[in-house]
């Protein structure tokens, strides 16, 4: 799906866009005049964590539950997990923030990499390690990715990262390719426009 043909959050419209008019998230950093869409910036991420912003379009996040696009390994065990009516929380912090769901949704069907399961990051991370080796040019996404609600999030900022945490997942919504949200999408932008 072409992402001209997503319906946009009127946050994400207002974004900064690159060259192709792609939208460019809050936290990713930006090199001269090109986002670094692989990256994360610290700064922008730090910002985001302590004002309770989404990652995506920058704008404040209600209290309540927030949203995050995930992986294939962590899709399976969020998806294990309910289907054995167990609790999930992944104890492993990751470098990826919270979001708006509409924002979220939006995401995973934008983003080249979260959109499709052959997808390959087209940049590397700056010095790749445990937390960002996902990150690492050529890295496949997978299969099954997932947008997930959470009821709440913790978040540290250390010297040179910012690490979030989520529990206690409210909503799942698994994807092989990520146009399966767009009935989502679409929902959720009529509901918030309200």
């Amino acid at each position: 799906m072409r992402f001209e043909s997503v319906p946009m959050p009127a946050a994400v419209e207002a974004r900064p866009r690159d060259a192709r008019g792609y939208p460019v998230p809050a936290i990713t950093p930006w090199e001269g005049e090109e986002p670094q869409f692989a990256l994360t910036d610290y700064e922008r991420s730090a910002a985001c964590a302590r004002g309770r912003l989404c990652s995506v379009c920058n704008q404040g996040m209600p209290q309540g539950p927030v949203w995050r696009v995930v992986g294939a390994a962590e899709s399976a065990a969020i998806g294990a997990a309910l289907a054995a009516g167990r609790p999930y929380r992944n104890l492993a912090p990751t470098l990826e923030g919270p979001g708006h769901r509409a924002c979220m949704l939006y995401a995973s069907m934008v983003c080249p990499y979260l959109a499709r399961p052959n997808a390959r990051r087209g940049m590397s991370a700056e010095e790749p390690d445990d937390l960002t080796a996902h990150v690492v040019r050529g890295a496949v996404r997978g299969t099954m990715g997932a947008v997930v609600g959470f009821g709440a999030y913790e978040y540290a900022v250390t010297a040179s990262r910012v690490l979030f945490r989520f529990l206690d997942v409210v909503e799942f919504l698994p994807h092989d390719t990520a146009d399966a949200h767009l009935d989502e999408l679409r929902a959720e932008l009529a509901r918030t426009a309200k």
